[in-house]
């Protein structure tokens, strides 16, 4: 695809053009090859190249069959070098064109936001619209809230409307000087709050990601203007999963370099949030965008790939004082796992939400581990459990989502 540059993501780009690279380095050294005759001098310029990956029995056992079936077909002993250093040379090419095709592309988001109800500060409740109950939508704190109104025929706040339900979406906005020094007690206790008030009630508070456990904790304070509570691939035991424990460690040790980062601007900037997100599946981005290779540029898979792309690098920088809590106390400590968690001094427990609820869980969810949602179903005393097709972001916002989640979830309100 040929045309201006529109956009500069995927971001942070110099740490996923290193990924790509490590992993060509791993494929080559896993199997103990040297590169072929016109390959890059990589021995050369790491003396300590096996040292640093070494092969594994496993690699040992494998490489010794291959090579002794391409002997026995008669093949040249660094065959096997040439092919994988070939198919890694076909591998970044596909991954050059595909970031190049996104960059390019012409798409652009061009949905207007509907009417604004009520505004603080950045923050602002979208009023989609719609006859009948009202369902109160809260997002993460670290993306921009439009992933659930992506496009027009890929957003679950101009879908709702026509299943006979007022939507309304908060919009946290990018913090200002003021929401630097924000905590967590400021967003559920002062946004979240006086967003509720502000809204047709008692409403559906639905929490999606990290604004599901912000949704939990309004709901305990504001029972009066929460009627129901829907929580969308929200995390709950952070220590839950296989890689539960480590991701804790890894939480925790980030901490004081990070605060290095977050001290100029008082905020966790948005490159440093993109890396944090890229460790979870280190090698998936250069994935996708090959994948992303493939397509036509005019499709509408394309199409929708960019947007969600786009929506991926339109971040939003987090106060300092919450992203400590979320690292060190969320993922490092697990104090909502541990019921140790408190908003303006109380303890967050959904044990304590006696009302109607909805939990949606991914079975492929990257980002929230399933056994973590699973862990506030658990504890909620009425929950209706949905285990969704699909990913923590196709959930809502992919090609299957309406199917995967937003009939469930009008069904569920139908029920109330």
């Amino acid at each position: 695809m040929t045309g201006p540059l529109r956009r500069r993501g995927p971001r942070p780009l110099p740490l996923h053009l290193g990924l790509a690279g490590m992993r060509a380095l791993a494929a080559t050294t896993s199997l103990g090859l040297l590169p072929a005759p016109n390959a890059p001098p990589w021995p050369s310029a790491w003396p300590n190249w096996n040292a640093a990956w070494p092969i594994s029995r496993a690699g040992q056992a494998e490489r010794a069959r291959i090579l002794a079936d391409l002997a026995a077909a008669g093949h040249a002993p660094d065959a096997l070098a040439r092919a994988v250093v070939a198919r890694l040379l076909r591998a970044d090419r596909a991954l050059i064109a595909g970031m190049a095709g996104y960059r390019r592309h012409p798409f652009t988001r061009e949905a207007p936001d509907p009417p604004a109800i009520w505004a603080e500060g950045g923050s602002r409740l979208l009023d989609y619209g719609g006859e009948g109950p009202a369902v109160l939508f809260v997002p993460s704190l670290v993306n921009r809230a439009y992933v659930l109104d992506l496009v027009p025929e890929r957003s679950l706040m101009r879908w709702l409307p026509g299943q006979g339900f007022r939507t309304l979406l908060l919009d946290w906005g990018w913090p200002g000087e003021a929401e630097r020094n924000f905590t967590l007690t400021d967003y559920v206790a002062g946004r979240l709050e006086r967003a509720l008030a502000a809204a047709p009630g008692p409403v559906v508070l639905a929490g999606y990601c990290m604004g599901g456990l912000l949704a939990v904790a309004a709901a305990l304070r504001r029972p009066d203007r929460v009627r129901a509570l829907a929580l969308l691939a929200t995390p709950w035991d952070f220590h839950a999963g296989p890689d539960g424990p480590r991701r804790a460690r890894t939480a925790a040790a980030l901490v004081p370099g990070l605060d290095a980062l977050m001290e100029p601007t008082g905020a966790l900037p948005v490159d440093a949030i993109q890396s944090l997100f890229a460790m979870l599946d280190p090698f998936g981005v250069a994935q996708k965008f090959r994948a992303f290779a493939r397509l036509d540029p005019g499709s509408e898979r394309a199409r929708l790939f960019v947007a969600l792309e786009d929506w991926l690098n339109d971040g939003i920088p987090l106060p300092a004082p919450v992203a400590r809590q979320c690292l060190a106390g969320w993922y490092g400590r697990n104090e909502p796992g541990r019921l140790g968690w408190r908003i303006a001094g109380q303890v967050v427990d959904p044990a304590a939400w006696t009302g109607p609820a909805f939990v949606a869980i991914p079975e492929r969810d990257r980002i929230v581990p399933p056994a973590s949602a699973a862990a506030a179903a658990a504890r909620l005393p009425v929950a209706n459990t949905h285990i969704a097709a699909g990913g923590h972001i196709g959930m809502v916002a992919g090609a299957g989502a309406e199917a995967a989640l937003w009939q469930p979830l009008s069904a569920w309100l139908r029920g109330l």
